[in-house]
């Protein structure tokens, strides 16, 4: 990608100041997560994968024999947010006969995204312990990324577990973290160029030959639209799907209907 000297990265990974009524979406996300958690049964809550408090996962149960794991992992750019804002987005897969996990990790700048990585590559090992059959990965931003990630050649996933991986989709994720080291958010990330081409899947090979979706709003900013076609153009296995008229905050939401397209294709 060819930019001037004065174009804006900041700006280019700004959502919130393009989206309506932005600072309602994450009251709205803890509260309808807090009540599906509370309706639903069959769930574990707060498995503990690591040696510090945000080290957990939640799984929840389908009502029947399950059909496999879903996982999910929840983006904020590696700096806010946890599990318990997104509790309902496991509607749909439950709904679809599948146990969901999501994760939380420890954030930014406590810890460095290579070290992110490497927690949800545990959280995924211990998950895949507690629910048999194939897995499916899906993350959103930053969890986009963390997914993409998971089946690159340096996978931190046990050999036995990424080779149940059957599907990633990574909903507006980020593939090339090179262009994050000219934002402000560097202060927080600490990204060297080593950490950037490392962590970045669209410059990376990946470990195995499974269907990939890079799913992005069509309304999202530009950049999230050039990332998700990174993915794609980089993986034989990738292929991108714009979701038109969505944005960064609403793209997510067809993972609580069991019969969207976006749940649909997770679990294709």
């Amino acid at each position: 990608m060819t930019t001037s000297p004065d174009f804006d990265w900041n700006d280019a990974y700004e959502n919130g100041a393009y989206i309506e009524n932005a600072q309602s979406y994450p009251g709205r996300w803890a509260d309808e997560a807090l009540d599906f958690r509370s309706g639903w049964i069959k769930k574990d809550i707060d498995i503990i994968y690591g040696d510090t408090d945000r080290q957990r996962l939640d799984l929840f149960h389908s009502e029947d024999k399950s059909k496999g794991l879903l996982v999910f992992v929840h983006g904020g750019y590696w700096r806010r947010f946890d599990k318990s804002y997104w509790s309902h987005l496991a509607r749909g897969a439950l709904r679809s006969g599948w146990s969901v996990c999501l994760p939380s990790y420890e954030l930014a700048p406590n810890v460095r995204i290579p070290q992110i990585t490497a927690q949800i590559g545990r959280a995924l090992n211990k998950a895949a312990r507690r629910v048999e059959g194939p897995i499916h990965l899906s993350g959103h931003s930053a969890g986009g990324h963390l997914v993409s990630r998971m089946i690159c050649e340096d996978t931190p996933l046990n050999p036995e577990v990424l080779e149940r991986i059957e599907k990633v989709v990574s909903i507006s994720g980020l593939h090339d973290l090179r262009p994050l080291m000219k934002t402000s958010m560097n202060d927080d990330f600490l990204l060297t160029d080593a950490d950037a081409v490392k962590e970045s899947a669209a410059l990376q090979a990946p470990a195995k030959d499974c269907p990939v979706t890079a799913w992005v709003g069509g309304d999202e900013r530009p950049e999230f639209i050039r990332q998700s076609q990174l993915l794609a153009e980089a993986w034989d296995s990738a292929k991108v799907f714009v979701d038109e008229g969505k944005h960064h905050f609403d793209v997510i939401e067809g993972l609580i209907d069991p019969a969207s397209p976006l749940t649909s294709e997770l679990l294709s």
